[in-house]
């Protein structure tokens, strides 16, 4: 009977909850390939097929610095689907799904209010912030997945004392730092979890015993870190630590330069919050702090911590600073938002559900846009030049490798050689994730960023007969293509530049993505 009580008393959460995962996904889903390939998930996705194809490079991440736990996943599901950009982005998409349950669990063992649960998962549902880089063949949903999940636990193991749950909170840590360098954030905080141990009074004087609750931490660290370090078994460990030398200050710019960039990135990290947020969640944020500090100090303070530690250690050290790098703080914020109904008072209730129906109808509107045409989706400036404006986009690259299959599939027995500009990057990997496999045809990355004469390589294969082309955006091209005696076969246009910059001053309003071919 017990069972059957628990059942009745759950069955409208869990439909509802499951009413939000199916939204979740039918966003998530729909027209998953619509934005074009962008620079890193070219790398990822075809670091994916090298290391499907040759068991020898199950580690080719390290090569460039970066934990391969996105790929290892994605090279077994990669050969399933025909369009590897689509395989990519599911693995994202299936990550900002377990999020999303984790979400629910953490909301409910934090405020033990089945209300907050539901609605911190549908923000977190509608976000265009989370809509847009869960559909991205990106690591950062893969990380905020594992470290909501670490939380989950790590608060879990808080509040019982019990060592599986310490065990289960270093395995997800352990798959966090397998995944990101940032994942060191959330080992790092894990300690805040304490707030969440039991005290126990004793003459009217609060006391702790913190042996037991260290023991878990060493338990945790033990687990995560043995897992870590299973990428010694690569020859290229030690690059990780180098790489992360190229994002991050060292720590004496705490005292040299405090303020430099910490002011500007702080400013963009809450931009970025006011425009995918979008700008009602800030509010339904600061309301819940503000009001409901008194009340639940403890919870408050820690998701609080919780989600800007990461983000104003970042906007003081890093040296680049984009949206999906605070991606990982956003649960614990959404959380933070859901709290607002927890508010007893009337009228601040009537205001709070009158802004969240503000926060749905907005977010709808620019899912929308993200889902049907995301390039008039109001992005951050910078984040709009990155993945629709620059170098850095795709836009053009699917066309080109579909024009080269057709070339292909009319003339089979003729060898096809495709040169590009540089060496990895959105070219030549995002040509070769659509080429891979297909006889006769050869993508090459020149190595150079830089145009002014005809590779050699490519030169040469046009005189042994071979159908040859070179694909090269506009700002890499520094001579008139009439000069090189190549012939235009395709141009790409991307979006305008929308902000004012050095290279819309030395290469125009527009790049455009070129396919020449080469002849004799």
């Amino acid at each position: 009977m017990t069972l059957i009580r628990v059942a009745d008393k759950w069955k409208t959460t869990t439909f509802i909850l499951l009413l939000i995962v199916f939204l979740a996904f039918v966003l998530r889903i729909v027209n998953l390939t619509i934005l074009p390939v962008f620079a890193d998930e070219a790398i990822y996705i075809r670091w994916s097929q090298i290391m499907a194809n040759e068991p020898t490079l199950r580690f080719l991440p390290l090569s460039d610095g970066k934990q391969p736990l996105f790929m290892w996943v994605l090279m077994f599901l990669i050969k399933y689907f025909s369009d590897p950009l689509f395989a990519g982005r599911l693995v994202s998409v299936v990550s900002g799904l377990g999020s999303i349950f984790a979400i629910f669990t953490l909301s409910l063992i934090i405020f033990n209010s089945r209300k907050v649960a539901l609605v911190s998962t549908l923000i977190y549902a509608l976000s265009p912030f989370s809509l847009f880089f869960d559909r991205m063949a990106l690591v950062d949903s893969m990380l905020s997945f594992f470290g909501i999940w670490t939380l989950v636990f790590g608060v879990i193991t808080a509040k019982t004392r019990r060592f599986d749950f310490a065990m289960l909170t270093g395995f997800f840590l352990g798959f966090a730092l397998l995944t990101k360098s940032p994942a060191l954030f959330f080992s790092l905080m894990l300690p805040l979890t304490f707030v969440f141990f039991s005290f126990q009074t004793k003459k009217n004087k609060f006391t702790v015993k913190l042996g037991k609750p260290i023991l878990l931490l060493v338990v945790t660290y033990t687990i995560a870190y043995s897992m870590y370090n299973v990428l010694r078994l690569g020859p290229n460990f030690h690059l990780i630590a180098t790489r992360n030398l190229d994002y991050v200050y060292p720590i004496s710019h705490l005292w040299q330069r405090p303020l430099d960039p910490f002011l500007p990135y702080f400013h963009r990290s809450l931009e970025w919050l006011w425009i995918l947020g979008p700008s009602f969640l800030v509010f339904l944020i600061l309301v819940s702090v503000v009001i409901n500090f008194q009340k639940y100090p403890k919870e408050i303070l820690f998701l609080t911590l919780w989600s800007w530690l990461p983000i104003i250690t970042q906007a003081m050290f890093a040296k680049v600073f984009t949206a999906r790098y605070i991606f990982f703080s956003l649960p614990t914020l959404f959380i933070l938002a859901g709290s607002v109904i927890l508010i007893k008072k009337k009228a601040f209730k009537i205001l709070v559900w009158g802004v969240f129906a503000l926060f749905v109808i907005h977010s709808l509107l620019i899912d929308r846009l993200l889902l049907v045409n995301p390039g008039n989706a109001p992005l951050p400036q910078n984040e709009h030049s990155g993945y629709f404006e620059e170098w850095t986009s795709g836009i053009g690259i699917r066309e080109i490798a579909d024009f080269i299959r057709s070339e292909h599939d009319r003339e089979p027995d003729r060898q096809i050689v495709v040169g590009t500009e540089g060496s990895f990057g959105t070219l030549p990997d995002g040509l070769q994730i659509y080429l891979e496999n297909i006889p006769k045809v050869t993508v090459i990355g020149t190595g150079s960023v830089s145009i002014d004469e005809i590779p050699r390589q490519l030169i040469e294969s046009a005189k042994f007969g071979n159908k040859t082309y070179l694909v090269v955006n506009n700002s890499r091209l520094k001579k008139d293509p009439e000069d090189l005696g190549v012939k235009l076969i395709a141009s790409y246009p991307k979006a305008k530049r929308t902000g004012e910059s050095h290279e819309k001053t030395l290469y125009g309003p527009q790049e455009i993505l070129y396919l020449f071919e080469i002849h004799d």
